[in-house]
């Protein structure tokens, strides 16, 4: 029996994250569970009554060189937790995503031989690249919340704790997704076409990624004027950033295109513009995972610093960086990385999505896909974390 507010440790660095985070509070009051929040999170989460003691933002950076630049602010956002968490210890910290952040993170609290159980939620990608971290993995954490069934597949046969919980999106949206109701929800004409440009939600992402796609949709609006876009846009900063961005292309390519502001606390903008989307064009990360979810065509792309693309890929252990072509195994979903993220090439493979038959074959995979992951037979993640907790 609970005699006491249990008090939990939260870290996210992106979006994704904080919706995860969000409905992981959700989930502990729902079940009864009197608990308290602490960390690092985002809107969603502050909503729900997160304490952040920084923003979100402050870890949203990409690539191993900028991480490099931004080090010691990093290190001293480590340390500041390090130092609350020692003077009034949480009960469990949880690291949702983030893991370069949230790894290192754990470490420093076990080496401080805290009483602080340690959750990684959203499994580090150890089964494509860098297997070695597992060793890491295995001394710090105390438990790994999955999203994929293949993923606790994986830790169980390095002996490391593990619970797969199922992506929450599987179960939250549904089977059958018309594109008119979310057209609807968007106040969009019904009888338009759509294509959705996803440049990511971060700051470095759009700054590097956003005029490939712009460039893409400038060589799209030419030969195929009846497709007008959306740009999704989760805040002011990034509406901002993105209206820079536009200014430095042809009135004409800005009339074509719908920026989208998010209008609610729960950031849903990138996933309404992807639903509403006949077409989806976006970077390589969670949101294709969104996209395959919802139905949608789509093809993703991805640009690194040159020294971090050449670092990765020499330690990938894979031949897909889409969680769509990873989860099937083989290739669904067209991939451009570093060389091949050019204009053209975008413009190409939108172009070939165009066909009804070949964004129709593709819609069917991934609704065959999203059966298979409610199919698996998931953990509640509240559950793991306790009997974590009582071990």
């Amino acid at each position: 029996m609970q005699t006491r507010k249990l008090k939990i440790g939260i870290v996210v660095g992106e979006v994704s994250g904080d919706t995860l985070g969000a409905q992981l509070m959700r989930s502990f009051r729902e079940q009864g569970i009197e608990a308290e929040f602490e960390g690092i999170g985002g809107p969603q989460m502050i909503a729900e009554g997160f304490k952040s003691y920084y923003p979100m933002d402050i870890l949203s950076v990409m690539g191993i060189v900028e991480v490099l630049k931004d080090i010691k602010k990093l290190f001293a956002v480590r340390d500041g937790l390090v130092d609350t968490w020692s003077k009034d210890p949480v009960d469990v910290f949880v690291g949702i995503d983030a893991p370069d952040f949230n790894l290192r993170l754990s470490k420093s609290l076990k080496q401080k031989q805290l009483p602080i159980k340690t959750v990684q939620y959203v499994s580090p990608s150890v089964w494509a690249w860098r297997q070695g971290r597992v060793h890491g993995i295995k001394a710090t954490i105390d438990l790994v919340l999955c999203l994929f069934p293949f993923e606790k597949a994986f830790y169980e046969k390095w002996n490391v704790p593990a619970a797969f919980v199922g992506h929450p999106l599987a179960g939250q949206l549904p089977l059958h997704n018309p594109i008119e109701l979310a057209k609807d929800e968007l106040g969009l004409d019904k009888a338009q076409k759509y294509i959705a440009l996803l440049p990511g939600s971060r700051r470095g992402e759009i700054e590097k990624l956003g005029p490939l796609l712009l460039d893409a949709a400038k060589i799209l609006m030419d030969q195929h004027p009846e497709y007008q876009f959306m740009i999704p846009a989760i805040n002011d900063a990034r509406k901002l950033q993105i209206e820079d961005l536009l200014k430095n292309y042809p009135a004409a390519l800005q009339q074509k295109i719908r920026l989208m502001e998010n209008t609610d606390k729960e950031s849903k903008i990138g996933r309404q513009v992807m639903n509403a989307a006949d077409i989806v064009a976006l970077a390589s990360g969670t949101a294709t995972l969104e996209a395959m979810l919802l139905h949608r065509p789509m093809v993703t792309f991805y640009k690194l610093n040159w020294l971090t693309y050449h670092v990765v890929k020499f330690l990938i252990k894979i031949p897909y960086y889409s969680l769509p072509n990873i989860i099937a195994g083989k290739k669904v979903i067209q991939e451009l990385i570093q060389a091949d993220a050019t204009p053209e090439k975008l413009a190409h493979e939108i172009e070939a999505l165009m066909n009804i038959e070949t964004a129709k074959i593709q819609a069917m995979q991934h609704l065959t896909m999203h059966k298979q992951l409610l199919a698996g037979n998931s953990e509640n993640p509240v559950e793991a974390i306790l009997a974590t907790l009582n071990r």
